[in-house]
């Protein structure tokens, strides 16, 4: 079955439904309008009751990103705030939730560090990427812990169906940017396979204000990266496959404040650096048992490594945080207008750090059912899951939708909700600073969607949500955090695609309004308006395409007191096809050089603010040779 005639059958069949061709999910990733993290399965996009964004390797090469943040700067409802250019730690604010509420998944493994419940996304290579899928509003009755605000996940790049495919690409640009990568793809009828890897580096830039002459250097990093994905039929209805990726290097970074110097009592600079390695390796087996049922058992470990150091003094701290997950899945048809979804995860967190933590292990399992009906006037979808935590005990979540299609082009879709988010070791062991007694911060939210294909080309798909959040755990008076803490986000998003005249328009716009319920106040480092417009168009051999994001002022803290302006960037971008095997790519990003800062930090009664990159540029080819 080719790609065309996949999209198609997935289109037209009856939401729940399960293909039984050979190597469905390699080929449903490479298909823009299907979704496969909504319920671990593939359905049309259409069909499933998440909100969601889906980029694809074709949107990848068309929007040359230098990373997975710089795509998630297009999604409706999705936040991003560097601290200093390439390899710098994002805030990622999906609906106005915080980083750490919500999941990253690569090929299904939590990849997040179990300690600070960063997920180190800027150390993805975005040329190991397959596919993004996005999803925006609570999947904690699917996934569990963390899906708040919703799910990201990853998928690496796979191989094709006929012969081997090579690849090639050499990137030159600002602040001494180099990018190069190579990879071997292929396959046959029964097994496919795709080796890659990349290597990124960068002079980079001077990530912060003076406070100290170290500080005034520019920040270096770089990114070694690696993957393989190796799927094979053993027979018509059993698969199995592997996928692995390895990111690792080294990244240079700005400590304002200096290292408190136990003789002297005094702050002395520093030239800090961090040696960090986040990767993730899973195996499955897919097996149909019979026309009505589909069982998927995957097992997989992740680790998120870092290594501080420091060039002016033998200071060195060491975060090692490593996973080991079992999922299984069953996907069961029960006839023409009910379908099953069931199954079970386990997963166990272990910690390795200089820091002496209280405790260093923990286990999660958990068990998860849903029910999808669909009728002729309407469709829905009710889940429950049941988590059993080592730390924390047991937590129950639930989720329902009812969608009503008005007519053949326009659906409403009305859902409920319910997440959470566990404690981390840092929250619950961290020497002096922590707290043994927290309870999972909470989340009941209620959303209305309206998707309307109002015609041929142009499609509008728009949300309006709210999320009230309960126990969130903050640092207290003592230091020592506490769940003491509510809010309310009531939010708007709307995503545009449409086809006028030749170009490709993708527009997404969000506005929220997220509060503290205590004391009224904004929550920091959330813009209350969001925009963001990509515009392309393929003349014969030549590309062009332009960006434009903007961001409304917010402010950097929770008082309110330490505004942060507004900004918009605007991009270009061109691709020229010399021939069927060589392509060259030229970018130009944050065009006007606008400076803009999105945090904020005080040294010596001065405040200061972390540079972002100014304008850059970056040329490139690539060559993908026939075979």
């Amino acid at each position: 079955m080719n790609l065309s005639r996949l999209a198609l059958t997935l289109t037209l069949l009856p939401s729940g439904h399960l293909l039984a061709d050979t190597f469905e999910r390699d080929q449903a990733l490479k298909l823009p309008d299907v979704v496969i993290s909504a319920n671990r399965q593939v359905e049309a996009r259409n069909d499933s009751s998440a909100a969601n964004t889906v980029f694809t390797r074709e949107d990848i090469d068309r929007l040359q990103p230098d990373s997975v943040t710089d795509l998630l700067r297009r999604v409706p409802g999705v936040q991003v705030a560097q601290t200093g250019g390439r390899g710098s730690l994002p805030g990622i604010y999906i609906r106005g939730t915080q980083s750490a509420q919500s999941l990253v998944l690569v090929d299904g493994q939590r990849i997040g560090s179990s300690t600070s419940g960063d997920s180190n996304l800027q150390h993805i290579n975005i040329d190991q990427v397959e596919r993004v899928e996005v999803l925006r509003g609570s999947r904690s009755a699917i996934y569990g812990s963390d899906a708040i605000g919703g799910v990201i996940q990853i998928f690496t790049r796979r191989g094709g169906e006929q012969g081997l495919q090579p690849r090639l690409h050499v990137g030159f640009g600002s602040n001494q940017t180099w990018e190069r990568s190579l990879g071997l793809s292929g396959g046959d009828e029964k097994t496919r396979f795709n080796l890659g890897a990349s290597l990124d580096e960068t002079a980079g830039i001077n990530r912060t204000h003076e406070s100290f002459a170290s500080d005034g250097d520019h920040d270096e990093y770089r990114n070694k990266s690696f993957s393989l994905s190796l799927s094979h039929a053993l027979t018509d209805d059993i698969e199995v496959g592997t996928n692995v990726l390895d990111n690792r290097g080294k990244s240079e970074f700005d400590n304002p404040f200096g290292r408190f110097d136990m003789t002297t009592f005094e702050s002395v600079p520093q030239q800090p650096y961090s040696d960090f390695n986040v990767s993730g390796v899973s195996s499955y087996v897919d097996a149909r048992v019979n026309d009505l049922w589909k069982t998927r058992i995957e097992i997989g470990h992740s680790e998120n490594r870092e290594k501080t150091l420091d060039k002016l003094s033998d200071e060195r701290t060491v975060f090692n945080t490593y996973r080991d997950s079992l999922n299984w899945q069953n996907d069961l048809k029960l006839d023409e207008r009910n379908s099953l979804i069931l199954g079970g995860d386990w997963y166990e967190d272990r910690v390795n750090s200089s820091t002496a933590f209280d405790e260093d292990s923990r286990w999660n399992r958990a068990a998860f059912i849903q029910h999808r009906f669909k009728a002729d006037s309407f469709s829905t979808e009710l889940g429950l899951r049941h988590d059993d935590n080592q730390q924390f005990g047991s937590q129950n979540t639930w989720s329902g939708t009812l969608t009503l299609p008005l007519n053949p082009s326009n659906d409403l879709l009305l859902s409920y909700s319910e997440g959470f988010r566990a404690p981390t070791f840092n929250d619950l062991y961290y020497p002096d600073f922590s707290n043994p007694d927290l309870k999972p911060e909470t989340s009941k939210s209620y959303e209305l969607q309206w998707r309307s294909q109002l015609s041929e080309s142009s499609r509008l798909e728009a949300s309006l949500y709210r999320t009230d959040l309960e126990d969130a755990i903050i640092f207290g008076s003592n230091s020592r955090p506490e769940n003491v803490a509510s809010a309310r986000i009531n939010g708007f998003e709307a995503a545009l695609k449409q086809e006028l005249f030749g170009w490709q328009s993708d527009l997404g716009l969000a506005i929220i309004d997220p509060r503290d319920r205590d004391t009224g106040h904004t929550l920091a480092r959330r813009a209350r308006r969001t925009l963001s417009w990509d515009l392309d168009r393929q003349f014969d051999r030549l590309g062009l395409g332009a960006s434009w994001q903007a961001v409304s002022s917010s402010y950097d803290d929770l008082n309110n007191q330490q505004p942060l302006g507004g900004y918009a960037l605007f991009g270009l971008r061109s691709s020229w096809e010399l021939n069927r095997e060589t392509r060259l790519e030229l970018k130009v990003d944050n065009l006007l050089d606008k400076g803009y800062s999105r945090t904020l930090y005080s040294f010596d009664g001065n405040q200061y603010g972390y540079r972002e990159e100014g304008r850059a540029w970056m040329f490139g080819v690539t060559w993908t040779p026939e075979p």
